[in-house]
């Protein structure tokens, strides 16, 4: 029997950024979980990506009602940085990513087999409309950056995991950033969370977010939504710059008799010296409490 050929689909964008940014917001978990849906209806919660020939990845989309999801996975069969990405998803269909930098402008042309269940245009419209949300992420992002840090703790996963998380060491670890740092509300995903503290006036103070993604033991997502002022949550106009949509990610890996904690965020640019200051200070504090139990 012969083979059926195989249609290929093909979509592009240009992009108004240099190819080393764009390259990293196409590549980078925190950023995939930005701008890798085809509607505003959807989102992804959850990304991995071992960015290498023989790595894998995963990108878990959901309807943001909860009505349904699916993990989006493949495997990485060509890597040239800064200019081309092949892999193989997990139904064998291929995919090529290229990047061209056209001096101050970058063209994404990505082509990829076509599936049997829906029609061409609809998949077409479907990935072009992906493409297009990362084209707006990546020529609006540039007021923030991500930051990551990450901290080796000799304890196994599910205490560094609770212990992160219990409301008493949430107080501990994060007086690092507020003396009077506590949150209201639950880790359950989907949920509304208010992260607290006072400053020195004893005003209150802090961020609206919603918990994006919870897996036990493995990573935890934090989408900031806006700020609280007093009694006031705001979540619209220019006080919220820079804030909303915001991402905080912890990611637990077990080492053996260790956990890798990994944190990923983003930070407005201002804040950025000020993370670098707290961040590790505040993991050593965590570091330090699991170790001590």
């Amino acid at each position: 029997m012969g083979t059926i050929e195989k249609t290929v689909i093909s979509v592009e964008t240009s992009i108004h950024a240099p190819v080393e940014r764009v390259w990293k917001l196409w590549t980078e978990p925190i950023h995939i979980m930005h701008w890798n849906q085809a509607s505003d209806a959807w989102h992804t919660t959850r990304a991995e990506n071992d960015l290498r020939e023989g790595g894998v990845f995963l990108s878990r989309m959901e309807a943001k009602d909860g009505s349904s999801g699916f993990d989006f996975t493949g495997t990485y069969s060509r890597v040239e940085p800064h200019r081309l990405i092949g892999y193989t998803m997990d139904d064998g269909r291929k995919v090529k990513v290229v990047f061209a930098s056209e001096g101050s402008q970058t063209v994404v042309r990505e082509s990829f087999e076509a599936e049997h269940t829906y029609a061409q245009e609809v998949q077409m419209e479907g990935w072009q409309s992906i493409l297009d949300h990362f084209r707006k992420y990546v020529e609006g992002s540039d007021e923030s950056e991500s930051l990551h840090y990450e901290v080796s703790i000799r304890a196994p996963v599910e205490k560094v995991y609770q212990t992160m998380l219990a409301e008493k060491t949430y107080r501990n670890w994060t007086s690092v950033f507020n003396p009077a740092s506590h949150f209201k509300g639950t880790w359950k995903k989907g949920s509304k969370m208010l992260f607290l503290g006072c400053d020195p006036q004893g005003n209150l103070g802090g961020m609206v977010s919603r918990i994006r993604e919870n897996i036990t033991d493995r990573f935890v997502s934090i989408e900031h939504l806006g700020i609280v002022q007093g009694s006031r949550e705001i979540t619209k106009g220019p006080e919220v710059d820079g804030w909303a949509g915001a991402l905080e990610n912890y990611s637990f890996r077990d080492h053996g008799r260790n956990t890798l904690l990994s944190v990923d965020l983003d930070a407005r640019k201002d804040y950025i010296s000020y993370f670098n200051d707290t961040w590790p200070r505040a993991l050593n504090r965590l570091k330090e409490i699991c170790e001590a139990e």
